[in-house]
């Protein structure tokens, strides 16, 4: 399993990247504690020009972490509980990013299962990115983390994904949005169970 080079967070064509990531390999390891899942669900957000994006607000404090350069991570409080994943893409000043939404967890199933409370395995754990982000141990303190690090990075590995299994719909919870809410921005994995519903 290796790591995704830089070279391929820096491309301008965030929904090309959205695409790609299904079927990588995400990693977090925390105090060496290593929990990883396979990415079966993302949203892509197209920059200053997506209203749907928060870099149409303009370079804030919030989203400044956006207009950096691509292959880093940022982590935003959703209704002050859900810690949101997100990665940054392409070259500095183009603030384009990726949500992931679901994944299929490998490893560390039962610090999985202690994070997010829960007693017994459900099928939904890792279905949404709120809980992709409990599951994760992710924290916003974490944001502007590069993905070259050994903390959180995402890894290929030799899975294969059939572009015909490769499904996309419109991103979720941005109806604010007008038109761009309509944008077939959102991809997943066909018949897999840990996509969200």
């Amino acid at each position: 399993m290796n790591k995704l080079p830089p070279s391929f967070y820096l491309r301008d064509d965030v929904v090309a990247i959205a695409q790609e990531l299904l079927g990588k390999v995400l990693v977090s390891n925390i105090n060496n504690e290593i929990t990883s899942g396979r990415i079966v669900e993302t949203e892509a957000y197209a920059g200053e020009l997506d209203k749907a994006s928060h870099a149409s607000k303009g370079r804030t404090k919030r989203t400044e972490v956006m207009f950096g350069i691509g292959g880093t991570v940022y982590i935003y409080l959703c209704y002050g509980i859900h810690q949101m994943f997100n990665i940054v893409t392409a070259v500095e000043n183009i603030p384009h990013a990726i949500l992931i939404r679901a994944i299929e967890p490998l490893e560390g199933k039962e610090l999985i299962l202690k994070r997010s409370g829960k007693e017994k395995w459900q099928k939904n754990i890792t279905s949404g990115p709120g809980r992709v982000g409990k599951a994760f141990g992710f924290h916003t303190s974490q944001c502007g983390i590069t993905l070259q690090s050994n903390e959180i990075f995402i890894a290929s590995d030799d899975y294969k994904l059939k572009k015909t299994n490769i499904i996309s719909s419109r991103r979720i919870g941005v109806e604010y949005a007008g038109e761009h809410a309509e944008w077939n921005y959102r991809f997943y994995i066909k018949g897999n169970r840990y996509v969200s519903r």
